[in-house]
């Protein structure tokens, strides 16, 4: 048994999340298996979690439990024949320093796997499974992808053109961030939102329209993209952060079906439950795509202590970063 650091939620949040929504708590752990945290996931879906009208169909979290999710560590010390020290391992265990448990609790990687162990707290599987599987994208496709600099959208665009897409477009919230997609990424084409209506800018650059949107922001994109699909568009739906701070009807608004039907637009609404499979097809594609030189994995990487963690997490919602995010614990 030993004493660690954890953040826990002091409130749920209702509107926007404040640094005075997380405390540092001291707290016990013992188990068959101790890990030492060296990387934490951060995702805007832990907003969700974190209200008490929370849509997800999983626990919302409640004031005086840990929060977060995904975390990779390191064993430091072991009962089980099943982990060694020294092993790297991923697991739920969230926002704290240290965690214990059964053997089964963590699951076992591969370091040799990636060149970061950050990698195996990207949303890839989201974004393969959005892209390949739901929007069944393919050869001559053109792709729009909304919110291209964050960690789902910047993979979902990547993947698009190695699955044979013949122009992908994205959208971003500054200069920077479409020089990025465009310079960086391989994407053909980017715009900042702020810079005139979504509708008007696809106009400009898929003429013929678009027969694939990628969409993670909803509002003012989704219905430009509406306005520029060609018929028979597939619109596969993973999330709305246009309208993350409003109440739950506003966080998550039904989308025009009517207007959607009426230009024969497929709408296809998912989450990823990131089952081994989804897992597994992710990672095989990107390790293939990654050997050939034809894919970046683009993340930022926050140093600090466990006490850093809730700020990170608010400067990732105010778009302060791009890609995947994680947090190095020092």
């Amino acid at each position: 048994m030993m004493i660690t650091r954890e953040i826990r939620l002091t409130a749920q949040v209702t509107g926007a999340p404040e640094p005075g929504h997380f405390t540092v708590a001291e707290t016990e752990v013992d188990g068959d298996v101790l890990v030492r945290t060296d990387r934490i996931g951060l995702a805007a879906t832990y907003l969700e979690l974190m209200r008490a009208d929370c849509t997800i169909p999983v626990p919302a979290w409640q004031p005086g439990q840990r929060v977060g999710v995904a975390a990779v560590g390191t064993v430091v010390r072991s009962d089980s024949p099943d982990l060694r020290v020294g092993d790297l391992v991923q697991s739920m265990t969230g926002w704290t320093e240290y965690s214990a448990g059964p053997a089964d609790a963590y699951l076992k990687l591969d370091r040799d796997l990636y060149a970061d162990p950050g990698h195996h707290l990207g949303q890839g599987p989201t974004a393969y499974y959005g892209m390949a599987e739901v929007a069944g994208v393919g050869q001559g496709d053109v792709v729009f992808v909304s919110g291209a600099a964050g960690g789902v959208g910047s993979l979902a665009g990547q993947i698009a053109k190695c699955l044979g897409a013949a122009r992908v477009i994205g959208s971003a919230g500054s200069p920077e961030k479409v020089d990025y997609l465009v310079n960086e990424l391989g994407f053909d084409a980017a715009f900042d939102y702020h810079d005139g209506s979504t509708a008007d800018r696809l106009g400009e650059l898929a003429p013929d329209g678009i027969s694939v949107f990628f969409d993670v922001v909803g509002g003012e994109q989704y219905q430009g993209a509406l306005q520029a699909a060609r018929p028979g568009a597939r619109f596969a739906l993973c999330g709305s952060l246009s309208s993350q701070l409003g109440g739950a009807a506003e966080r998550f608004p039904r989308p025009d079906r009517a207007a959607a039907e009426a230009k024969g637009v497929e709408l296809l609404p998912f989450s990823c439950h990131h089952t081994p499979d989804q897992v597994a097809a992710w990672r095989d594609h990107f390790g293939a795509w990654s050997s050939e030189g034809r894919f970046v994995f683009p993340q930022t990487v926050v140093e600090g202590g466990i006490e850093d963690v809730p700020e990170a997490f608010l400067s990732l919602l105010r778009g302060s970063y791009r890609g995947n995010v994680s947090v190095k614990l020092s």
